[in-house]
């Protein structure tokens, strides 16, 4: 699991007094490692999903929401996530593994029911 450089640099200047808010945070499905950017492996169902978030806690903060997509368009293996501050376009915020690959079907549904993600 990986920080963009991006979420880095504004987690960064938030010590010289930047703000930095995200309003919604959204996951991106990936058929392989997508790179700091997010950028690479795409899979071909694309559409974001948005998440919440409860309260970070000891260097760490889960979803409160499920990421659902329902009837994907391919017959795919989905390995890896991005998180975007945009339901398209954007900023990649962090990016990583899932805890297992998944083998989807044309048509079938697939979830995210959690991920935490961790500053330790």
């Amino acid at each position: 699991m990986s920080i963009s450089n991006y979420a880095e640099n504004k987690l960064l200047e938030t010590l010289s007094n930047t703000a930095f808010s995200v309003a919604n945070t959204y996951i991106k499905l990936h058929t392989g490692d997508p790179g700091e950017a997010g950028t690479s492996n795409a899979a071909t169902e694309a559409t974001r999903k948005v998440v919440t978030w409860s309260a970070a806690s000891s260097g760490s903060m889960a979803t409160s929401s499920t990421a659902e997509w329902t009837n994907v368009s391919t017959t795919e293996t989905y390995s890896h996530w991005s998180l975007w501050d945009a339901s398209t376009s954007g900023n990649c915020l962090w990016t990583g593994a899932l805890s297992s690959s998944a083998a989807v079907t044309a048509g079938d549904t697939f979830q995210i029911t959690s991920l935490t993600l961790s500053l330790d």
